[in-house]
Order: structure tokens, then C-alpha cells, then sequence
């Protein structure tokens, strides 16, 4: 593909202060930090060698990293996949970022999102179904009618189009595009398939936005020498990059599910009874409902607590172990054998063989725990049971399978480093010390539009027996000098559960708590009553864009510590231990920081957001880790005195001094 002999020279042109973006993008400032950025990325994209450039750009936010990357990805001409950690930022790219680029700075941009296969029609399933009495339930015949209708006019078959179509639809599950179904060049809706016509969009479509998990879900199939949907790449970006070695590590290892076994139990008996005889069911079905009953049965054998455990605990108190594995594996055995006459009847039985034949395989391998590499665990939910082996480490699969095969990989995200040092992102990732680094610091005025607040040191430590009345307290006065305005992040649900108790009914402000309503719903009502308080753990710390007023007062309840009882964090520790280092202050704290980081970024949004970040836990100040926090937050100055939260929000001033550290 021939690269443009001026690329990287029109970088300057377009993020320069006189350049397209200050004439045509509306409220534009140039930012030195992002035509850096753009520079980065352009000259990443343009070495030409056998050895794959690998650039990492912590950028703050503000900085405009989005259209830092991917301006040059459209200006190289290469064959790039861009991976986002989230829908939330695949849709900006798609309307917002990518029609001005096509508009301002590249007309022949071709870009396409690709999304998991689950997302998009399978035309076979649809009218399997239709043909079958049960498109005709009284619960489904509406949803039926109104995709029977969309088909006639969709060019995609994705289900974003069915805005109406709840997220937890049977009628999708029965009709949606799934690999484990396929029937592959057997199909007799192969030249009209959704999924074909998008392998074939995305081979002819120089920029690709996808997400971390069809990327690694793609990787892992490639170690094997096919791929899922993705066409041949020559460099990725990945934006939201913290999220990696978690995505990574999830398509990497093996699982048995339950679920899964049971959901081909059914497909089995959904099409023995459209491809059979009534009286020629009867075997398979009984197999098939053989397998499932001993499924149970073997599920029946683990506690009933949720969480992740590790397996071979497990195996190790359970004396019947060895022959309930036996007898699961041996029903499974038998319906792989029974299906494979059935071939003849229906290519539909293809799928189901297959199907039937990995999660044998996967069963096999997973209790095998004969691999160093892997840790092996379980973990229990609502409905299902979950067998795994992860591996430890990804640094050897991003090696072997990304890096030595791809001509660049560019890694970004607001948050990559601890103390501004890229060592523990490198580390898991696998990647080299000849890695191009750059930290770009947001722009916003931090020093003058904020204020960190801690709790002095007679405030009790995170676990003291005292510290949730302490911490309902003072969030209490804080809440009352800010005016509500403020979100509230937690590190557990039951501290959110049990402060949102404690300030209920006692407020003047309206209290909104997560899980109370959809999260959508939740950040629209935060943003539009002014005076609000929202609380929430998890996916909030997060992903939140709330600019302006309604966001004036930030409240982390204690420092995000993950709970080492998780098998893989466990083997994690276990490994850095073993090869010598201190597994605390190499592994621990370093991912409590980015999480932290992370969080603490939900209050500054544009550059005119004014406010307050309370994060309540003194171990920032009585612990020496604390000295490692405090390094990789935000210049705001630094206050333990509630008397300067009230001044602070009281009249417009800034505080100037900061807390003796």
C-alpha cells in the first residue's frame, strides 16, 4: 500500500495553531500536548521494518487524544484496527470524530465499525424459527413481526438498529449470529449472510473501530491459524489500553460452562423436532437430556456461594471428584457420538457437533491443571457454573501473537502510568524497554479550578470499626457545603448500600443510588437536577462525562485496594513473589492507582468544571505507599481541613496551600 510522501508533514498542518482544526472544529483551542500526540502516533505509523514499533501515550484529559490517533491513522493508508474499551467511545469515533475527518481533513476515509457476531441476524436461525410453532408465541409475536419487517430494508442486520429491542431478548438469543452455530460454507443463506457481506466490508475497509473483546477474541483464534471476523491487519490502536491484561486474559485461557452446555442441550431438541420424525427424537433427545441431568449433577457437587474460587481446593476436598468428572465426561462423549450420524439429516447438526466437541475438549483440559502457566478455578453464579484455566501472565501471548505480527502497536488511555512511570503497564504487557513513551498532562487548570480534600489524621483507617460512621458524617458536611452536586464512588456495594442508607431522608438534595434504574437513566436525572447526589461502585468509576455544575464535588470512599482473594490475582502475586519482587508494591498498588486515577477523573471534564475531590482515607498521609498515590494524581492543592471545603465552595476562591505531605 503506498503511504503519502507528506504524511507526517500534514500533522502540523492540522493540529497546528492556524491549522483545519482551529479554522473548522467549533470551540477549538490548540493544545501543544495533542499536535505532540499526533506526531507520535504519525511517526509510529510510519516506520517501515520486520520489527514492529510499539509507542505508549499516557494523555490527559482534554488533550483531544481521540482525533490525535486517529488522523493519522487515516492519513498512512494502512490497514489499522482501532480497539475502544468501550460502546460509549466506538459511537463518538463513528458520528462525531470520523464525518469531520471525511469532511475537513480526508475525503476517501473509509471507516466500518465491527462488532461481535452476537450483535447481527443469523437469516438460517430466523427463519428455522419461523418455520417452527414457536414464532408464534403470544410474548414474541410482536418483537417476530417487527424484525421480520426490519429484515426487508436493513443493509447491516445489526440489532443496534432495534432500538426498541430489549437488551435481554430471548427471541435475539434464538435468531442472533452466533459462532458456536454457524454452519459455515454449508449454509444455505451463505450469499445473503450478514456476517459474510461484513468480513467482506472489513477486507476492503482500510479503518476498523472494534472493541478490546472481539480484538482478543479474534487473537486468540489467529494462535490456531483462522480468524473470527477480523480481516489481516497491519496496526492497531488501542484506546482505554488500562483494560488489556483483564480482556486478554479472559480470551486466552479455557472455560467449560454449564450454560453453554445446557443452551446445546436445548438447540438439540429445538432442531431434532423441525429436522425428525416425531418417533426418530427420541434417542437424541434423551441424550441430550442425559447430559444436561448429569451437568447438574456435577454443578450440584459446588457450594453455592458466589464468586471465583480455586479448583483445586476444590478437587482436593471433594472425594467423588474423580468419578463425577468420569461420569459428565462420559455423557458428553456419548452425545458427540449420537450426533454424528445425524449429519446427513441437517448441516444444522455440524454446529452442534462442534459445539458438542469443544466443550468436551475445554472440560478435559480445564480439570487436566497440569500447566504452571495457568491457574485453574471456578467460578459459581446465579444460574450457572464456570470452569477456567487463565494463564498467569499474557506477555509471552502479546509477543508471540501481536507484537512479532503486526507493524505497529500504539497504546493509549488517560491513565497508563504510576508516578508518571510506564514500568507496570510494560511489565504485564509484554512490552520491551525500546517501547516509545510519552506522557502528555491535561491541560486543565487543576491547580487553580480544584481542591483535594483527606480527612485528617485522626479520621479512622479504611476497616476500623468506626469508620462508616465517621465516613457518613463527614460525606454528610460535604455533601451540605457543596450543595449536593456530587458523586459519590465506592469500592464495595455494601458501603454504597450503607451510606445511601445513613443519608436518606436527611438530605435536601435528591439521592440516586446504582441499580435503582439503568445506568443511562441514572447520569441523565444526575445531570439535569443540579443539586443531586449520585451514588455507585464499579462501571461508574468509569466512563461518567458529566461537564458543568451538576459535577462540582467528587467523594471516593476509601483508596481501591482489589481484594486478593481472586484465584488469578492470587497466582499473580503468587508469581511475582516467587521471581522475587514484592508483589504489593509491584502489582497491588500499581493497579489501585490506575483505578484510582480513573475515578478521579470523572470531576474535570472541560476546562471551565470547577470542584472538589475527597478521597477518605488517611492511609494517604500515615502510610508510605500514600506518598505513591498523591504523586500520580492531579496538581490540586491539598486541604484536611473541612473549614476550606466550605470556603472553597462559598465564595469562588481558590485554595492555595497545600497539606503538609
Amino acid at each position: 500500500m503506498n503511504r503519502p510522501a507528506n504524511f507526517i508533514a500534514k500533522i502540523s498542518e492540522i493540529f497546528g495553531p492556524d491549522g483545519v482544526l482551529s479554522q473548522k472544529l467549533p470551540m477549538y483551542e490548540y493544545r501543544p500536548g495533542q499536535l505532540k500526540m499526533a506526531e507520535a502516533v504519525a511517526q509510529a505509523l510510519s516506520i517501515e521494518s520486520d520489527k514492529a514499533s510499539k509507542l505508549a501515550v499516557e494523555a490527559g484529559t482534554g488533550i483531544g487524544k481521540t482525533l490525535a490517533y486517529l488522523v493519522p491513522a487515516a492519513l498512512s493508508r494502512r490497514k489499522i484496527i482501532v480497539s475502544t474499551g468501550t460502546l460509549n467511545l466506538q459511537d463518538q469515533i463513528l458520528n462525531k470524530e470520523i464525518p469531520f475527518i471525511k469532511k475537513h481533513i480526508d475525503q476517501e476515509l473509509s471507516a466500518l465499525c465491527v462488532k461481535g457476531r452476537q450483535n447481527y441476524i443469523c437469516l438460517y436461525r430466523f427463519k428455522q424459527l419461523a418455520a417452527t410453532p414457536q414464532a408464534n408465541l403470544s410474548e414474541q409475536t410482536a418483537e417476530f413481526t417487527e424484525i421480520a419487517e426490519w429484515l426487508k430494508k436493513t443493509a447491516t442486520g445489526d440489532r443496534a438498529e432495534l432500538s426498541w429491542l430489549p437488551d435481554n431478548s430471548p427471541l435475539w438469543h434464538d435468531i442472533s449470529s452466533t459462532a458456536s452455530q454457524c454452519l459455515g460454507i454449508h449454509c444455505p443463506e451463505g450469499p445473503s449472510c450478514f456476517i459474510n457481506e461484513l468480513r467482506k466490508r472489513a477486507a476492503r475497509t482500510p479503518l476498523l473501530i472494534v472493541n478490546h473483546h472481539l480484538f482478543f477474541s479474534d487473537l486468540a483464534l489467529r494462535r490456531f491459524g483462522f480468524a473470527e471476523v477480523l480481516p489481516r491487519y497491519e496496526s492497531v490502536i488501542f484506546d482505554e489500553a488500562h483494560h488489556l491484561e483483564n480482556v486478554a486474559t479472559r480470551y486466552f485461557g479455557i472455560s467449560f460452562s454449564l450454560y453453554q452446555l445446557l443452551d446445546l442441550v436445548q438447540d438439540i431438541e429445538k432442531l431434532a423436532e423441525t429436522s425428525m420424525k416425531k418417533q426418530d427424537q427420541g434417542e437424541i433427545i434423551q441424550t441430550a437430556r442425559a447430559a444436561a441431568t448429569q451437568a447438574n449433577l456435577f454443578a450440584g457437587l459446588f457450594p453455592r456461594e458466589r464468586g471465583r474460587f480455586h479448583l483445586t481446593d476444590f478437587i482436593d476436598k471433594t472425594p467423588s471428584w474423580e468419578s463425577e468428572l468420569n461420569s459428565l465426561d462420559e455423557r458428553i462423549t456419548s452425545l458427540c457420538r449420537r450426533l454424528e450420524p445425524l449429519l446427513v439429516l441437517s448441516e444444522a447438526y455440524n454446529g452442534m457437533l462442534r459445539r458438542c466437541e469443544e466443550l468436551l475438549t475445554n472440560l478435559k483440559m480445564v480439570t487436566a491443571e497440569e500447566n504452571p502457566s495457568y491457574v485453574f478455578w471456578y467460578e459459581r453464579r446465579e444460574r450457572s457454573l464456570l470452569l477456567s484455566a487463565s494463564p498467569i501472565e499474557i506477555a509471552t501471548e502479546m509477543r508471540e501473537h501481536l507484537y512479532e505480527q503486526t507493524k505497529s502497536v500504539i497504546f493509549t488511555s488517560a491513565t497508563l502510568t504510576t508516578s508518571g512511570d510506564f514500568t507496570y503497564l510494560f511489565d504485564r504487557l509484554g512490552l520491551s524497554d525500546d517501547t516509545t513513551r510519552e506522557t502528555i498532562h491535561t491541560p486543565f487548570d487543576y491547580k487553580g479550578r480544584t481542591l483535594l480534600y483527606i480527612p485528617d489524621n485522626n479520621f479512622p483507617q479504611p476497616g476500623h470499626p468506626s469508620f462508616f460512621d465517621e465516613l457518613e458524617r463527614k460525606i454528610y458536611d460535604i455533601l451540605m457545603a457543596s450543595n449536593g452536586r456530587a458523586l459519590l464512588l465506592f469500592t464495595s456495594v455494601n458501603g454504597m448500600k450503607t451510606v445511601y442508607n445513613s443519608l436518606s431522608g436527611r438530605l435536601p438534595f435528591p439521592l440516586l443510588i446504582q441499580g435503582s434504574a439503568p445506568r443511562s437513566v441514572l447520569l441523565e436525572t444526575f445531570q439535569k437536577r443540579t443539586d443531586s447526589v449520585l451514588l455507585g461502585v464499579a462501571s461508574f468509576w468509569e466512563g461518567v462525562n458529566v461537564p458543568g455544575e451538576a459535577l462540582s464535588c467528587l467523594i471516593i470512599d476509601k483508596l481501591p485496594f482489589e481484594v486478593p482473594n481472586d484465584p488469578v490475582l492470587m497466582a499473580r502475586v503468587n508469581k511475582i513473589r516467587e521471581q522475587g519482587g514484592n508483589p504489593f508494591f509491584d502489582f497491588q498498588v500499581p493497579r489501585a492507582i490506575l483505578a484510582l486515577r480513573q475515578g478521579v477523573g470523572r470531576l474535570m471534564r472541560n476546562a471551565t468544571d470547577r470542584g472538589l475531590i475527597a478521597i477518605m482515607d488517611v492511609r494517604l498521609f500515615t502510610k508510605r505507599y500514600g506518598r505513591t498515590f498523591l504523586k500520580s494524581l492531579p496538581a490540586s492543592p491539598v486541604t484536611r481541613d473541612q473549614a476550606d471545603i466550605e470556603l472553597f465552595f462559598s465564595k469562588d476562591v481558590t485554595i492555595q496551600r497545600d497539606a503538609e505531605i
